[in-house]
């Protein structure tokens, strides 16, 4: 199984084709477009990785941005106590949704790409394991 390390956003995240992310918003972007990563720190599989210093240079990682949204409401409540003083507050931080469809390596062959996964199939196969 072939993976990456992209880093996007000030954090580093380990990424196989196929996998659904979430990551820090990503600027001027609008649903159902293609993403590039070219921040590839390394990749490879379970027998062999390039590791790049800092960067590998050639290799990206292409997405498809699924959505934009905000996550759920993080409360901050200050209190001081005996002072009657009190403070609350929210934040919802912004994030994309992303899914990583192909990593290409530094002399820009594709690494395995990412499985169609069809909800129908998924259902059929259930059906079919309850019937038998």
């Amino acid at each position: 199984m072939s993976y990456a390390v992209i880093k996007t956003g000030g954090k580093q995240y380990k990424v196989k084709s196929g996998e659904i992310l979430k990551i820090e918003k990503l600027p001027d972007s609008k649903p159902e477009t293609k993403i590039e990563f070219n921040e590839i720190l390394a990749y490879g599989d379970d027998k062999s990785i390039e590791i790049g210093t800092p960067n590998v240079v050639g290799a990206k990682v292409e997405a498809d941005l699924i959505k934009n949204s905000k996550n759920r409401t993080i409360l901050i409540f200050k209190k001081r106590r005996r002072q009657n003083s009190r403070r609350k507050n929210g934040h919802r931080q912004q994030y994309s949704m992303i899914r990583i469809n192909k990593i290409f390596s530094k002399d820009g062959k594709v690494l395995p790409e990412a499985e169609k996964i069809s909800k129908t199939s998924k259902k059929e196969e259930v059906k079919e394991a309850v019937s038998k």
